[in-house]
């Protein structure tokens, strides 16, 4: 397998890309963080599927970041994603330094999508999206990709970045991928090496929840507080695990709903002591 073109600056992410489309070839983006996991192999094997060439940025985005502490522990592992990313089709990795996206440090221009950030992790983390979408904005305008692909156990961050293309009239089609989980059912996020064993054992509490809300929506079930009440109920037996929420929100508007009677997502994030987590389960009736 050939190892992915490097490309370190924007102008040459552009050039690379303007190259490819200029002999009629599609290109897909997987934006990432880095550290790798089989969660992003995904996402490049989809857009493998799917384009000509394949572009993987890798960049640990400081303006998304409330905790600085996290920002500084957050993995950095670029040769095990360069080799992870060309086994899984990738052509080509973006890894611009933080001088190269932001010249003058802090941008004094951020993309803030109004009405989907202000709950769940908006809430939680507030600016947190205003960096996401200003960091997808600017990774959008330098690979110029045909489409680009994001996981859905972030789905709140993949329902606000389609909605900024959307509304920006981008030129770029926003695929939305499966949630991956480890074969123990945890969710895969970059933040679980983190977790000791105890931590580990314990965060399986989130995803037995959300499966037992989600066999009841499978069996009829469509109450919010229903739902809730079984995916809370493993997670409140686990010491160590401290929700921060638990939402039943529509799919598209995020807004909270009593019943699940339109596709509606059951939306979670838990504090363990070495990490936060993410999780959620889609419902909706003609999704299997």
């Amino acid at each position: 397998m050939p190892e992915p073109a490097l490309l370190t600056t924007i102008s040459g992410a552009r050039a690379y890309t303007r190259e490819v489309r200029a002999r009629g070839l599609r290109v897909g983006l997987v934006p990432t963080m880095g550290a790798l996991h089989a969660g992003h192999q995904s996402l490049i094997e989809r857009a493998a599927s799917e384009c000509d060439r394949v572009a993987v940025s890798v960049f640990v985005n400081p303006i998304q970041f409330d905790s600085p502490a996290d920002l500084a522990t957050y993995p950095r592992t670029l040769d095990a994603d360069t080799e992870r990313a060309a086994q899984a089709g990738a052509t080509a990795l973006f890894v611009p330094s933080e001088r190269e996206m932001y010249p003058d440090g802090k941008p004094l221009t951020l993309v803030r999508v109004s009405g989907l950030t202000e709950v769940l992790e908006g809430a939680h983390r507030p600016g947190h999206f205003d960096g996401v979408t200003t960091v997808c904005a600017k990774l959008f305008e330098a690979c110029e990709p045909d489409r680009a692909y994001f996981g859905e156990k972030d789905y709140q961050q993949l329902r606000v970045v389609s909605r900024m293309a959307w509304d920006l009239n981008m030129a770029v089609e926003i695929v939305p991928c499966p949630l991956i989980r480890e074969e123990d059912g945890l969710a895969l996020s970059s933040r679980n090496v983190r977790l000791s064993d105890k931590e580990r054992r314990q965060a399986l509490s989130i995803s037995r929840g959300l499966k037992a809300a989600e066999a009841a929506f499978q069996e009829g079930e469509r109450r919010a507080d229903a739902l809730k009440a079984l995916a809370a109920e493993p997670v409140a037996s686990a010491p160590l695990a401290e929700p921060d929420y638990l939402e039943l929100v529509d799919a598209e508007t995020l807004e909270t709903v009593e019943t699940a009677e339109a596709p509606a997502v059951l939306l979670t994030a838990v504090r363990m002591p070495s990490a936060r987590l993410l999780d959620n389960v889609i419902l909706d009736p003609t999704r299997r």
